[in-house]
């Protein structure tokens, strides 16, 4: 197991990499590999473990009864997932988790992960702190998604996404996590009207893209 991708996890902020190995053993962890499209966690499923992406990455999704997809996030190396189902067993899942690409994920059983006993030692109480900091951050991602679709228009909806994405990376030029289906998905939008919005706002000027990368023209006048 890569420790490197695990000490970068704020899930384990502040604990040395040092007590790792012997916190992941007390917590009785586990790692699993998954290939592309091979889910973690189906709709419906109750999560027994809060998990870690340590290579690869896990998209979260959710399906309608008549097959469509929505993105809802795309979980990177080092950072968690099924946390919020596994902190309230017995909860079905209303998302699905799916190996976006061939993916390791370490699982961290929920019941040793909440019951620390009556003395828990320095590293598993500073885990369980830093589960609350990343429930926290996680509320704050599902509060974007909520601003980003809100808007009627497509064209309102990728304005909201790109501008956000400028702030959070702190420049006008940026790369996107996303290809244009899954962009398209998380925008609850079809792919080919998001692609033919895209080269509208390029042509007027709004914003140029090549694949995933960005540029934000601030200076130019939406004609919407």
């Amino acid at each position: 197991m890569d420790l490197s991708i695990l000490s970068g996890c704020r899930l384990f902020a502040g604990i040395p990499a040092e007590s790792l190995p012997p916190l992941l053993e007390h917590l009785h962890a586990y790692t699993r590999r998954y290939d592309k499209a091979q889910p973690v966690y189906r709709v419906g499923d109750t999560a027994h473990a809060l998990c870690i992406v340590l290579a690869g990455s896990v998209s979260v999704e959710r399906d309608d009864a008549w097959g469509n997809r929505t993105i809802l996030d795309r979980i990177p190396p080092g950072a968690v997932f099924a946390e919020t189902y596994a902190c309230v067993p017995g909860t079905p899942m209303m998302v699905s988790a799916v190996a976006a690409e061939p993916s390791e994920v370490l699982f961290l059983p929920a019941d040793r992960l909440l019951a620390p006993g009556p003395r828990p030692d320095r590293t598993h109480a500073a885990v369980l702190h830093n589960l609350l900091d990343v429930s926290a951050r996680k509320n704050l991602t599902l509060t974007r998604k909520i601003f980003h679709t809100s808007p009627r228009s497509l064209r309102g909806r990728l304005l909201s996404y790109l501008s956000a994405q400028a702030v959070q990376q702190g420049s006008d030029t940026f790369d996107i996590p996303f290809d244009r289906q899954q962009l398209a998905d998380y925008l609850c939008a079809d792919r080919s009207a998001l692609s033919n919005e895209l080269g509208k706002m390029q042509r007027e000027g709004l914003i140029t893209f090549r694949k995933n990368h960005f540029v934000l023209h601030r200076g130019a006048k939406d004609e919407t």
